[in-house]
């Protein structure tokens, strides 16, 4: 008697969406790093508004409704603990949600390697890092986010701080004048962001007015695919063992 062929559910990496394109093209190239990773997998993008697919049509077209929906998102806030929860209900699919990606080892290290292709060596005492995010509503969010800075800075000489772009304190002002008050005499912007987009072009034109480099954002980096599959055999396992 032949046993029944098991298959793997689905992966559907989804972002929030955004009006630039840049933010929509960088998660696709994810979504075709995956596929080259692992070969057979069905790996597809989706996002929750502006840009398409939607979540919803995706989750409708998957086989059988068994898919891992994986956040392409660095903090756990809203978009993740509300957004995509509700959506995945209201799909009416045996979807499941995985964590996201967050402050991953692997994802700090391609954040140290964006600093070293700008120029930067982990051996000059003399570099701060503003490490830059988007700020959340929820302080546990920003208090993980703010880890990021002092793994960054391990295997260096630098000092780093974390900024925010957005919503809480520390500003990029606040958090430069600090490292400055440290004793570092060249800064530089370490974007965790996964895309360039309009809060990076607002970044950016701080870094600009103030002198500052900066370096680019994690982008489709091996590292951040191997992450994003991380996350989805983590939720598989933990759905075998349920």
């Amino acid at each position: 008697m032949r046993s029944a062929r098991v298959v793997t559910p689905t992966l559907v990496l989804t972002a929030h969406g955004s009006a630039d394109p840049r933010s929509a093209a960088t998660a696709r190239e994810i979504v075709a790093c995956i596929r080259r990773l692992r070969p057979g997998l069905d790996a597809r993008i989706a996002f929750c508004e502006q840009n398409a697919p939607n979540l919803r049509d995706v989750l409708a077209a998957v086989r059988g409704g068994r898919a891992v929906v994986v956040p392409l998102l660095l903090a756990d806030a809203y978009h993740a603990r509300v957004d995509i929860p509700a959506m995945i209900a209201n799909s009416g699919t045996d979807a499941c949600r995985a964590e996201v990606l967050g402050e991953d080892d692997r994802l700090i290290h391609v954040l140290r390697q964006r600093l070293e292709h700008a120029g930067v060596s982990r051996l000059d005492p003399r570099v701060g890092v503003l490490v830059t995010a988007v700020g959340s509503s929820r302080p546990t969010a920003n208090e993980r986010t703010a880890t990021v800075a002092h793994e960054l800075t391990l295997t260096t000489r630098w000092a780093a701080a974390t900024a925010f772009a957005t919503g809480p304190q520390p500003t990029l002002a606040e958090a430069a004048d600090r490292l400055r008050a440290g004793g570092a005499t060249r800064l530089v912007i370490a974007p965790w962001f996964l895309a360039h987009g309009r809060i990076t072009d607002r970044v950016k034109a701080f870094a600009e007015t103030q002198g500052i480099a900066m370096s680019a954002p994690l982008g489709a980096h091996r590292q951040v695919a191997e992450t994003v599959l991380d996350r989805f055999d983590a939720a598989l396992a933990l759905r075998a063992a349920a």
